[in-house]
């Protein structure tokens, strides 16, 4: 057994004085923390309280409080006439307190004692800038959204008492409302023809991606996909295992004689298409191309994975209709967010496929995410009933064309002899494309020394591409013609 005389407490325990937590309760946490980490062995006595309380520089009544605090949650065997001491069997071996104690004991451990599996795969590529002015790879301006109306309709949805009922994990009935709303919207806006049971809700388009791939793939399956490309797509697909497979994407999008050839040569598990505008050249997949796909997964036999993650933001004419619009043979599995015009904790994530497989998603869906977001469900499904969400896009997508428009004019106004790119019919972004070679990492690195930040995402430096994905949908003018001129400048110095 310890003495109370040799082990240093006022080393063990170290007081904040400014602290919110109470002194005996600090004092109590600390020694419980010594005891779970072995510092202090079962069946040590502590010392008495006035001993403990000169050596801490404590009242007492505050050693007294801190006793009995350790003896209500079981840590301390309180003796009449003989003392307290440490609960659990007495070690035999008298226990040495090393130097730097007080640091071990004060500070969570910085690394793991034991071993585990890294990917560098799932190593986070999103950087964030400290500049005025930074782009993206095509996000809405938040500063358009009416914020105000948003919280009344949320805070109107959580005052129902008939909406308390869906606070619990009934997933799949506390969404219910939901899903009828969304599957009226898609079917109108999307041609699609789906029941409510079609849909999987999600938390975002990119868990709905990883769900899916998860569930589909197993190790070494083949995976196809245009290039350049998704890294966010390519990542979950190599994280399950996948082998990938690029195939050239031109101004028809991904090149379905390229896929052919691929699939006559070795078994292909899964197509990922962004079909709508490819990711992240911006190009529509023509139709001709379309029903190729559509064919040829039948004949093949694999997955086509379609990506639709900007479909609402269509500017010159119609938008053409998904591929799971025209599917017939269940080859289609097609994702998406709803929301998308809306800041990210108003948005949704949704899966849509055939029933059997909607089943099986949601078994892994309830692993990950067994609560959902039955409040946000419920909003979302009144914005779309009463008309709120068409009203929104309806007002908003002339700003996005104008911005469009006025990003196009810029360019070709400042940049046109170093940079070919053309006006995309949809979507937020731009794909710009260098007609000499550049060094897009001393670009980026000159533009942020003049305020513009540039994610490295958003370049694509390969043997015959010098290119960069640029978000225009949340600059207003003015910023539009600042990133405009900083980047003029900076091809004047290169």
């Amino acid at each position: 057994m310890a003495s109370p005389v040799t082990i240093p407490f006022e080393s063990i325990i170290q007081i904040d004085r400014g602290s919110s937590t109470p002194v005996y309760l600090q004092i109590a946490h600390q020694i419980i923390n010594a005891i779970q980490r072995q510092y202090l062995p079962a069946g040590t006595r502590l010392p008495g309280s006035r001993q403990l309380a000169t050596a801490l520089r404590v009242h007492r009544n505050t050693i007294i409080m801190a006793c009995q605090e350790l003896d209500a949650q079981g840590w301390l065997e309180i003796h009449p006439n003989k003392g307290s001491f440490i609960i659990g069997k007495v070690d035999p071996k008298p226990t040495k307190f090393q130097s730097g104690i007080t640091s071990r004991l004060v500070h969570y451990p910085l690394q793991t004692g034991f071993y585990f599996r890294k990917s560098n795969l799932l190593d986070n590529p999103m950087e964030a800038g400290n500049t005025r002015l930074v782009l993206n790879d095509g996000l809405p301006d938040y500063r358009l959204l009416p914020l105000d109306q948003l919280g009344r309709y949320y805070s109107a949805s959580l005052k129902r008492k008939m909406n308390r009922r869906h606070l619990g994990y009934h997933i799949s009935e506390s969404n219910l409302f939901f899903r009828k709303q969304l599957a009226n919207y898609l079917n109108l806006t999307r041609g699609l023809h789906i029941s409510p049971d079609n849909i999987l809700l999600t938390r975002g388009t990119e868990m709905s991606l990883f769900i899916t791939a998860s569930l589909l793939l197993q190790p070494v399956d083949t995976v196809v996909v245009g290039t350049p490309g998704y890294y966010s797509m390519n990542m979950i697909f190599q994280q399950a295992g996948a082998r990938i497979k690029t195939v050239p994407v031109d101004a028809e999008g991904i090149d379905t004689l390229a896929v052919r050839k691929l699939c006559e040569k070795q078994a292909v598990r899964l197509v990922y298409l962004t079909p709508h505008h490819h990711y992240p050249t911006t190009v529509p997949l023509s139709a001709g191309r379309r029903i190729e796909l559509l064919n040829m997964a039948t004949e093949f036999g694999f997955v086509i994975l379609e990506d639709d993650f900007d479909y609402d933001f269509q500017y010159d004419k119609s938008p053409v209709l998904p591929l799971a619009s025209a599917d017939t043979g269940g080859m289609v599995v097609y994702c998406g967010s709803f929301g998308k015009l809306l800041a990210p904790g108003f948005r949704t994530g949704f899966v849509i496929a055939p029933e059997n497989l909607i089943a099986e998603l949601r078994k892994h869906l309830q692993v990950v995410d067994r609560q959902g977001d039955p409040l946000l469900e419920q909003v979302l499904g009144e914005l779309i009933e009463e008309g709120e969400m068409h009203r929104l896009l309806k007002k908003s997508l002339p700003i996005y064309k104008e911005r469009r428009n006025r990003t196009v004019d810029l360019l070709k106004a400042a940049l046109a002899e170093q940079l070919s790119f053309e006006a995309p019919g949809g979507g937020l972004a731009i794909w710009l494309k260098w007609k000499n070679a550049l060094n897009l990492g001393q670009f980026s690195k000159a533009c942020e020394a003049r305020d513009l930040f540039i994610p490295r995402t958003l370049l694509y430096q390969q043997k015959n591409l010098t290119a960069m994905r640029m978000g225009f949908g949340h600059l207003e003018d003015a910023e539009l013609r600042d990133v405009v001129q900083i980047m003029q400048e900076v091809m004047i110095t290169q």
